[in-house]
């Protein structure tokens, strides 16, 4: 209910308002019925414009500590982000992705739009960087197709270490076309198949946005680099950085 509140009434309107987003291709998102929406990840304000951009809702599966913060801010974050239908899943173990694989395949099940971003978290610097397999895994066990969503712009609205957005340009998502992976039915948990699918996804969204691609993980990189102060940006103490 609070996720059409705020989409339509409480900050749906003021993002369109101030950012004007855009969109390309959104007829290739289906009207009805599961698919995965398999996104680059720029910005903390993905998880803002994405959700205003697409007509139908999309449950991202969240990292953790927006759920579970300490204090007044922790508690805020929980409830707006529990509010727009985002899931909490823990990134710190190989149990913990598993629950986080069933969680993503329960919305699938329900019919609904799952949203992930296959790199496991922002790209430090505006490059596209290696998939985790994670999102294989649940397109091979959920049967639904794969649409890779190429974010624009929100890395200049709110470049990595600033708190506060800034107005322009506008921000907006490119919308291939659906990937049907269906051909591999019944070999999910063959690791050479569900990095061959993860490259074939990460392909599609290098040549959607036009990023630069960087076979290795973002994670590993963000930790050589040092901590991110925009908001948003706390990541999970142990990051998951499976090599699959």
């Amino acid at each position: 209910m609070f996720y059409w509140l705020a989409k339509f009434v409480l900050l749906g309107p003021f993002l369109r308002g101030l950012w004007r987003p855009w969109s390309e291709g959104m007829e290739n998102i289906p009207s009805e019925g599961p698919a995965i929406l398999a996104s680059s990840h720029l910005s903390f304000s993905d998880s803002f414009f994405f959700p205003v951009i697409v007509p139908r809702k999309v449950t991202f599966l969240a990292k953790a500590e927006y759920f579970n913060t300490p204090g007044i801010k922790g508690k805020l974050s929980k409830a707006f982000f529990a509010g727009v239908g985002q899931v909490p899943i823990d990134r710190s173990n190989a149990d913990a992705s598993r629950a986080a694989l069933e969680t993503g395949l329960r919305v699938l099940q329900e019919g609904k739009l799952l949203g992930i971003y296959p790199e496991g978290t922002r790209s430090p610097d505006g490059r596209l960087y290696r998939g985790k397999t994670g999102v294989a895994r649940l397109a091979l066990e959920s049967g639904a197709v794969v649409i890779p969503c190429a974010m624009v712009n929100t890395d200049k609205i709110q470049p990595q270490g600033k708190r506060l957005p800034r107005l322009r340009p506008r921000p907006g998502v490119r919308i291939g076309k659906p990937l049907d992976f269906s051909r591999y039915e019944g070999m999910s948990g063959d690791r050479l198949v569900e990095r061959s699918i993860t490259d074939e996804i990460m392909y599609a969204l290098m040549q959607l946005s036009g990023q630069e691609y960087v076979d290795e993980y973002a994670a590993a990189v963000k930790k050589k680099q040092g901590p991110d102060t925009a908001f948003g940006s706390r990541e999970a103490s142990v990051p998951d950085t499976r090599a699959s």
